[in-house]
C-alpha cells in the first residue's frame, strides 16, 4: 500500500529553516572568534588591563610608595590573568561549538547524498517507484548494468513533498482525482512523473467512441470523460466556450463546426498555408508520418488523416480534456509538455508542425534546444512547418532569425505578417515558414 503519511518535520521548508539557523550560528561563532582574537592581539585597554606605556616613576628612597606600586601592579596582573583565562575558556567553548556545527552540517550533506539526492529519506512507495531494481537474470550488456532504473524527471527531486503526495493511494485501488496537481508537477520539470500502482477512474456509463472516420468530426459522448478537473462538465459547455469571454487555452477548439472545420484548407494569406499546398512541395507519398506540437484538439492531425498521413498530437489538458478528445476522434494523443525531449529516434519523421505554441513566451535558450530537437527527429528532407510563430517586431531579426540560422534548416517558404488582434501599436508579428532539413 502506498505510503499515506510521512514525517512533516522532514519537509524541505523545515530542512531549509534548520540549515539557515545553523549558518547563522556559524557566522556568529566566527564573528565571536574574530573579535576575541582582535581584543587579544589589540590594545591592552580593551580588557580593562592597563599596562603602562612608559615605566612608572619610582623613587627607590620612597619605600612606602614602592610597596604601593608593587601591590597595585600585582593586583592588575592578577586581574589580567583572570580575564585571559576567561577568554581562553570562551575560545575553547566557541571552537567546540564550531566543530559540532561543522560535523552536523557534514552529516546532513552525507544524509542527502545517501538518499540519492532527495531532501529526506523517500517514502516506501517513492523508493519503489524510483528504483533501481535488480534484473532477475543479472548483468546485461544492453544496459551495461545489473539494475533497471525507472525514468523520472530530474526536477522531481526539488518537489519531494509533492511527488510523495502524488504517490499516495491504495495499491491496486483507484487513483486519486488529481489531474490538475499532477499536470502542474509535470510543468515544473518533474516529467516524466513516476509510475503509479493504481487505476484511473472509469467514467460511469462509459460508451464506445464513434467509428472511424465518422469519429474525426463527431463530438464524443459526455460519459467518456471524468470531468472533475475542468470548469465545463460536458461537451456542450466546451463547444460553446468560444462564444464567451475568458482566457482558456484553445477555447474554441472543441467546436468542430466552427473555425476548426476550415483550418488549413485554404491559403488565406501569405502566412496561412494550406495542407495541400505544403504537401505539393514534396514528392507524392513521401510525407507519411509526423508530429503536431501543441496541437490542441488535433484538427491538423484529422486533416492529415484524411490524406492517409499519420500525425501524433502532443497536447496538455489546460482546463479541458484535450487528450481524451483527440483519442475519441481516432487520433493519437501524446501528453507531454513543450519542454519534454521529443520521444522519437533520430532522422525518423517526415513532417513536424507547430502553431502558436513555439513563440516568444519560451526562453530563448529553451527554444533553441527545442528547435535542435525538432531537427534531430526529422529525417533528411523532412519539413518543419512553423505556423504563426509570434514575437515583437524588434525581436524577429535581432533574436529569432539568428537562432533559426544556427539550426541549419533550408528555407522553402518564409513569410512575416502583422499580428493585429491586440492593436497595431503593440508591434507584434507572426512568422510562418516551411523549413527543410538538409539531405547532406
Amino acid at each position: 500500500m502506498g505510503s499515506k503519511d510521512y514525517d512533516s518535520s522532514k519537509k524541505p521548508s523545515h530542512q531549509h529553516a534548520a540549515m539557515k539557523s545553523k549558518i547563522k550560528i556559524l557566522l556568529l561563532l566566527v564573528l565571536t572568534n574574530a573579535l576575541s582574537i582582535f581584543f587579544f592581539s589589540g590594545s591592552n585597554s580593551a580588557f580593562g588591563v592597563k599596562l603602562w606605556r612608559y615605566p612608572p616613576s619610582i623613587h627607590v628612597w620612597d619605600s612606602e610608595k614602592l610597596m604601593f606600586e608593587l601591590n597595585s601592579t600585582r593586583l592588575k596582573l592578577s586581574e589580567s590573568q583572570s580575564e585571559l583565562s576567561a577568554l581562553h575558556n570562551q575560545l575553547s567553548t566557541t571552537t567546540s561549538l564550531l566543530e559540532t556545527l561543522l560535523a552536523d552540517t557534514n552529516h546532513l550533506a552525507g544524509e542527502r547524498k545517501s538518499n540519492d539526492g532527495w531532501a529526506w529519506e523517500p517514502s516506501e512507495e517513492l523508493k519503489l517507484a524510483k528504483g533501481p531494481h535488480k534484473l532477475p537474470f543479472g548483468y546485461t550488456p544492453n544496459l551495461g548494468s545489473d539494475e533497471l532504473f525507472p525514468t523520472l524527471g530530474q526536477a522531481c527531486h526539488k518537489f519531494q513533498d509533492e511527488v510523495e503526495q502524488f504517490l499516495k493511494y491504495p495499491v491496486g485501488g483507484e487513483c486519486p482525482s488529481d489531474e490538475i496537481f499532477s499536470q502542474r508537477l509535470m510543468l515544473k520539470g518533474c516529467e516524466p512523473l513516476p509510475r503509479r500502482r493504481c487505476k484511473p477512474h472509469i467514467p460511469k456509463g462509459y460508451m464506445d467512441p464513434h467509428p472511424y472516420p465518422q469519429s474525426l468530426w463527431s463530438i464524443p459522448p459526455d460519459s467518456s470523460i471524468t470531468w472533475d478537473a475542468y470548469t465545463c462538465k460536458n461537451y456542450s459547455c466546451l463547444v460553446d466556450r468560444g462564444n464567451h469571454k475568458g482566457s482558456d487555452d484553445c477555447k474554441d477548439c472543441f467546436n468542430l463546426y466552427g473555425r476548426e472545420k476550415v483550418r488549413w484548407m485554404h491559403d488565406w494569406s501569405d502566412i496561412d498555408y494550406s495542407i495541400d499546398a505544403v504537401l505539393r512541395m514534396k514528392p507524392e507519398g513521401t510525407i507519411r508520418i509526423g508530429l503536431d506540437i501543441g496541437g490542441g484538439s488535433a484538427t491538423f492531425a484529422a486533416r492529415m488523416s484524411e490524406r492517409n498521413i499519420t500525425i501524433v498530437t502532443s497536447s496538455m489538458n489546460f482546463n479541458g480534456p484535450f487528450n481524451n478528445f483527440i483519442a475519441s476522434r481516432g487520433l493519437i494523443p501524446l501528453h507531454i509538455s513543450v519542454a519534454h525531449r521529443l520521444p522519437f529516434f533520430d532522422n525518423t519523421l517526415d513532417i513536424i508542425h507547430s502553431m502558436h505554441v513555439l513563440s516568444n513566451w519560451i526562453p530563448d535558450m529553451m527554444l533553441e534546444f527545442t528547435l535542435y530537437d525538432i531537427y534531430r527527429v526529422l529525417r533528411p528532407g523532412g519539413i518543419f512547418w512553423l505556423d504563426h510563430f509570434f514575437c515583437i517586431g524588434t525581436q524577429l531579426n535581432s533574436t529569432y532569425v539568428p537562432i533559426f540560422d544556427r539550426i541549419g534548416f533550408k528555407r522553402l517558404k518564409w513569410n512575416a505578417g502583422r499580428k493585429l488582434d491586440r492593436g497595431i501599436e503593440k508591434n507584434e508579428w507572426y512568422l510562418s515558414a516551411l523549413l527543410e532539413k538538409p539531405t547532406s
